[in-house]
């Protein structure tokens, strides 16, 4: 028996009375933090989001889910091009940069890409993607894009769980 608090399981059927109950439950599962982006009418936009997943390597397809409920809904279900980059844990304060009354690009460094999108600078990993297809997911858009360019670096991701942030520690065995 493993040492620690005891462990309470919690089971009831996801609807409208349990919302908060389901939300807890998928905080279980740690993700990573993006910031996507792309040009906007107004100039560059950014959205967070942590629904980011690998779909295929052959051909490189990557998704991402924005909330239709967004304020930037529109800007990002539309746009054919967009960049996602994951976030290093020296990025925290990317998150109000971007969140909905941040200060989005003002002041932050950032390159545009051959397709007109703005790249941020520093970013532990950047795919530059065409839109593939979007699927209806409910109050979310699922958004599939084929990756044109891929960039990495060394580093500690930001990472997402049960309503905080915070870096990856790799484990270590014995």
């Amino acid at each position: 028996m493993a040492d620690g608090p005891a462990m309470q399981d919690v089971t009831f059927t996801p609807d409208a009375d349990n919302a908060r109950a389901f939300r807890d439950a998928l905080g279980r599962f740690a993700t990573g933090i993006t910031v996507v982006t792309c040009a906007g009418a107004d100039g560059p936009a950014g959205f967070t989001a942590n629904s980011f997943a690998a779909v295929s390597l052959d051909p490189p397809l990557v998704l991402w889910s924005p909330a239709k409920s967004s304020s930037r809904f529109v800007v990002f279900a539309g746009a054919r091009h967009y960049s996602i980059h994951v976030l290093d844990e020296a990025h925290a304060g990317w998150l109000n940069r971007f969140s909905r009354t941040g200060e989005g690009f003002h002041g932050l460094s950032h390159e545009i890409t051959p397709e007109g999108i703005p790249a941020i600078h520093g970013a532990l990993a950047r795919f530059d993607c065409e839109q593939h297809a979007t699927h209806d997911g409910g109050d979310h858009l699922i958004v599939v894009g084929r990756v044109l360019r891929a960039s990495y670096r060394t580093g500690t991701p930001l990472v997402f769980s049960q309503g905080a942030y915070g870096a990856f520690t790799p484990y270590t065995p014995g």
